[in-house]
């Protein structure tokens, strides 16, 4: 599988509070009453003015007193919370491995990632944020632990996961963009601290394409996986760390920070989330069952800890 290599530290906290679709009490300092209620899947949350919502699955071995990993997952354009929830099946590996999956909800269905995408980008609404303010609700929710926090996503929502690693290094321990590229000016993108970065991609996708162009005329992927390696300081030649099929995935763990990068190429596949069927609108190209994302997201996410 994904070789991964763990950022240094660890630091446990939590908050309790209401399991209720209103507005999060504040955090205590403790877990002792650190519950979330499994039938609250849809929570609202104002921000900004505005009423923004996001989509939770409370994995059955929570039980509000074991700080527990948190994976953002943000869907694409034109998606939704429950689109990803359900084109991603990223529930059944959060019930396996014990982690709170969350699926924010952009503005009219679109994430500001930069380029793309939406009236969210043309807006300039603030989602890295609402990603904050999504982050601090659930903490005074539940049990969360802090130095456990993960962003992946597709297409835009990968975009948004790229941005989030320049902006939100502070919060945001690994992130896994599938589909999306860095749509950000690369000059803007100065993270806090080296971030681990796995980034999952199809030569076949038409609508961010790997060699670049498409959607808002993306940089390629390469130039994307470049700029993570300078910016996180990796020297040395990548290594082959899964290889199955159609899908290789190539690491370079020489990094600052103890950070790594890696990339894992589907070649033939489209705009799909690698393991799961395509369920996106329209001719995007085929899937590919050679790598199943969620497992190899997890089992970076897994070794990976705010330092």
């Amino acid at each position: 599988m994904v070789a991964v290599f763990a950022l240094g530290g660890l630091l446990l906290g939590c908050g309790s509070g209401s399991s209720s679709s209103s507005s999060a009490s504040t955090a205590s300092l403790g877990c002792t009453n650190g519950t979330l209620d499994s039938s609250t899947t849809h929570v609202d949350l104002e921000f900004d003015g505005m009423v923004r919502s996001y989509e939770m699955h409370v994995p059955p071995s929570y039980d509000g007193m074991t700080p527990t990993p948190l994976v953002l997952n943000f869907h694409g354009f034109t998606s939704s919370g429950l689109g990803q929830q359900e084109s991603s099946n990223m529930d059944a590996t959060a019930d396996a491995e014990g982690f709170l999956a969350v699926y924010p909800n952009g503005l009219d269905q679109s994430w500001n990632a930069g380029l793309c995408c939406g009236r969210s980008a043309t807006l300039g609404v603030d989602d890295v944020g609402f990603t904050r303010a999504v982050i601090e609700d659930l903490s005074a929710r539940g049990c969360i632990d802090p130095s456990r926090v993960y962003a992946t996503g597709m297409s835009n929502g990968g975009f948004f996961s790229h941005r989030l690693a320049c902006e939100a290094a502070d919060v945001i321990a690994a992130v896994a963009p599938v589909a999306g590229v860095l749509a950000l000016d690369p000059a803007t993108c100065t993270p806090s601290r080296p971030i681990s970065i796995l980034h999952l991609h199809g030569t076949g996708d038409p609508l961010v394409r790997y060699d670049g162009g498409g959607l808002a005329d993306s940089p390629s992927v390469e130039s994307s996986i470049a700029g993570w390696l300078d910016r996180n300081g990796c020297t040395g030649e990548p290594t082959v760390t899964f290889q199955n099929g159609s899908a290789t995935c190539e690491t370079t763990d020489d990094c600052d920070g103890d950070a790594s990068v890696t990339l894992c190429t589907i070649e033939g596949a489209g705009h799909c989330w690698p393991g799961q069927p395509c369920r996106v609108l329209g001719d995007l190209g085929e899937s590919t069952t050679d790598i199943d994302a969620n497992e190899a997201i997890w089992r970076m996410f897994s070794s990976v800890r705010l330092p």
